[in-house]
């Protein structure tokens, strides 16, 4: 397990986002990302989950409800990671993995897609 401190982890996290394309980037609609140390229990191998309702569910009745979440989870994270740049690249990967979720993609296309 590599060692890293939350605030650089969450520059990390920060970066991810930056990268996501101006287009794509343009098209997330109320959505709030967080960094945690620790997923809930019972799921310690969690690197990130999005809870709200996806793009592709909302509906003509959708308004005023609070924002979708992206939680990106540290400690599981550094613990499957060898190296500083192991980290950058599945601090992204996650990034971009829940992001997906946000725009209505499941699991198994990403999976297809290389985002397991």
């Amino acid at each position: 397990m590599i060692e890293m401190s939350r605030a650089d982890f969450e520059v990390l996290v920060s970066q991810a986002l930056d990268e996501v394309p101006a287009e794509l980037a343009a098209l997330i609609d109320n959505v709030a990302v967080f960094v945690e140390d620790e997923p809930p229990v019972g799921e310690r191998d969690l690197l990130g989950i999005y809870e709200g309702i996806p793009l592709t569910e909302r509906g003509h009745y959708y308004g005023g409800v609070l924002p979708d979440r992206i939680t990106i989870y540290r400690n599981p994270t550094l613990a499957i990671c060898e190296t500083v740049e192991d980290v950058v690249d599945e601090v992204n990967i996650t990034v971009v993995h829940e992001i997906a979720h946000h725009f209505g993609i499941d699991d198994a296309r990403l999976h297809e897609l290389g985002y397991g």
